[in-house]
């Protein structure tokens, strides 16, 4: 199995998006973003844990994170190791009395326990390749002028031939512009429409 590391890039959120959020994996070394949707409660135990702010009492993960500690188990990594119609997979790679095991997890609930005992987060390569979206190499978005007082007149593009360059072109901008739930949307509806014309 190839494994590419990745690191937290944000979680994001939009008001379409009923509640759900977005946590953004940037690949190590790389330039690819990897949108995964998540629950609110799973992006706020992820936030909590990132900007160091102890709950009153345990929260899930928290409680998980001591429960590998009580049995006297180390979690050496976290692996999303599959994609399939859509949902995402992950496993909770651990040493117990020796022996290396894993637990199958939603990666949602694998990245809020990495994040509390520091430990790699990995994706397979196939899941990088068909989920992730391409950025500018350094992770910026140097595409994006900087402020002026002027107001930037709109270009328009010269007129898509198709309705997949339209969605494209529109995928480059939700990349740019950081929203990375919509460019997951669109990135997926590209992928079903191509799919049917091949």
């Amino acid at each position: 199995m190839d494994l590419i590391q990745v690191d937290i890039i944000g979680l994001s959120t939009s008001p379409s998006s009923g509640g759900a959020y977005a946590l953004v994996l940037g690949e190590v070394g790389g330039n690819r973003r990897l949108p995964i949707i998540i629950g609110a409660s799973e992006a706020q135990a992820i936030a909590l844990e990132l900007e160091k702010i102890d709950p009153p009492r345990p929260m899930t993960h928290d409680l998980l994170r001591d429960v590998f500690r009580s049995v006297r188990a180390n979690v050496s990594e976290i692996v999303i190791d599959e994609l399939r119609e859509g949902t995402f997979y992950a496993k909770i790679r651990y040493e117990f009395e020796g022996e290396e095991q894993e637990l199958d997890a939603r990666p949602s609930d694998a990245v809020a326990l990495a994040v509390r005992v520091d430990v790699p987060i990995y994706v397979e390569v196939k899941v990088l390749e068909e989920a992730g979206i391409p950025t500018e190499e350094d992770g910026e978005s140097p595409s994006v002028p900087v402020r002026s007082s002027e107001p930037k007149p709109k270009e328009k593009p010269a007129s898509p031939k198709s309705n997949i360059e339209r969605m494209q072109a529109e995928l480059q901008k939700a990349i740019e512009d950081e929203e990375y739930e919509k460019a997951a949307r669109l990135r997926d509806e590209i992928e079903r429409l191509t799919g049917k014309s091949n």
